[in-house]
């Protein structure tokens, strides 16, 4: 059977600084990051024949080639479901170069979302059809949606909240290491976690997710090219989305089993085209728009059993030295918020052996998008 695996890498990436306000627009933001993915891959903007991004990116492909000055694109593509499609945009531009319709691919993500609008304040606009089953009863933000998934996780295997402050700590511990972050001086405390405000119960203020302003992107080319770019090339060994079959947004409640989301089907997909296995990974980067996330897709993804995410999470086993080094830029959770972006560009520092909290040695990484959207995952190896 055809993969993927090894056929290409990522040889560049870039990004703005994050904040919670920064005065340049998404387009200006976004253009600034791909020029300095360029810029580390040793690329000129006119070689560029291939772009990828989000749906929900407002700045589109004619924008940013004309602004950075990139050639004829041979090929574009956006992914849907927010976070979801993160990682699905690396995957698209794997494709495209491995089959010869492009040979120079960027994604990338920009946002105002600290300084911006919440979606689901725009009471005028129509709902989609997930969203009518669900808003009128209370369920209007996704912190509302993740908090009742989280709930139904409790009370089914015993998770607590010490187990989602081990994640939101070991995210925040990472991210007191790296200048770039958000929270970089803001150290967190389980009395801090105990005592904040809760933002949708069980989910206090440490348990969601940053609101940045910022702009990431990546460059995506053929292993043989990689080879001669600036930077160690990080192969994309393995690409996979995933949407199960009844799906139906955070809350699944369709499905015969909600807490049995979309990293499930992510991950056949993914471990049956690797080399390798989840007892094989050097370090991940795991989608954590909210805490619950973590234990959801350490199981999804097999590196435990059903119901053992939380039990996994103990004895500092997501830190610097644990079972499985987590985040180690601070995640969303406390570097910044970007749809997921940061995790990519965050496990390619990894096998380059640049992070700030670097594992020794690390070789391989596990990058996920969203879960409880339809999702996708990259497995990155040195």
């Amino acid at each position: 059977m055809a993969t993927l695996k090894d056929a290409t890498a990522i040889v560049g990436t870039g990004q703005t600084p994050f904040a919670k306000r920064l005065p340049e627009s998404e387009k200006t933001l976004a253009c600034r990051a791909v020029l300095a993915a360029l810029d580390d891959a040793g690329i000129a903007p006119s070689e560029v024949d291939a772009l990828a991004s989000y749906t929900m990116e407002e700045t589109d492909e004619v924008e940013v080639a004309k602004s950075i000055g990139a050639g004829d694109l041979t090929f574009f593509s956006k992914v849907g479901f927010g976070g979801g499609g993160s990682c699905a945009t690396v995957a698209h531009l794997a494709a495209a170069i491995a089959t010869g319709q492009a040979s120079v691919g960027v994604a990338w993500r920009s946002r105002k979302r600290g300084s911006g609008p919440r979606p689901w304040k725009n009471t005028t606009a129509q709902l989609p059809t997930p969203a009518q089953w669900t808003r009128p009863f209370g369920l209007l933000r996704p912190a509302d949606e993740i908090g009742m998934l989280a709930r139904r996780y409790m009370h089914e295997y015993g998770a607590t909240r010490d187990h989602l402050f081990n994640v939101a700590l070991a995210c925040r511990n990472r991210a007191n290491q790296n200048p770039a972050a958000m929270m970089y001086d803001r150290p967190l405390t389980r009395d801090m976690y105990m005592n904040a405000r809760w933002i949708s119960d069980p989910l206090c203020l440490f348990d969601n997710c940053l609101e940045t302003d910022g702009a990431l992107a990546c460059v995506v080319v053929s292993a043989e090219r990689a080879r001669d770019c600036r930077q160690k090339p990080v192969y994309v060994h393995s690409v996979a989305q995933g949407l199960p079959a009844q799906h139906h947004g955070m809350v699944n409640y369709w499905n015969d089993d909600p807490l049995t989301g979309p990293a499930w089907t992510a991950a056949r997909q993914l471990w049956k085209q690797a080399d390798f296995g989840p007892d094989d990974i050097d370090v991940a980067q795991i989608y954590d728009a909210f805490t619950p996330l973590i234990p959801l897709s350490l199981e999804g993804y097999g590196f435990c059993g059903r119901g053992e995410g939380a039990a996994f999470t103990e004895g500092g086993a997501l830190e610097s030295g644990g079972r499985l080094p987590i985040n180690t830029g601070g995640g969303g959770l406390s570097e910044a918020y970007v749809h997921g972006f940061n995790l990519i560009t965050e496990g390619v520092k990894q096998l380059r052996g640049t992070s700030t909290a670097q594992v020794p040695s690390a070789a391989t990484c596990l990058v996920t998008a969203g879960e409880g959207v339809p999702t996708s995952a990259l497995l990155l190896r040195s």
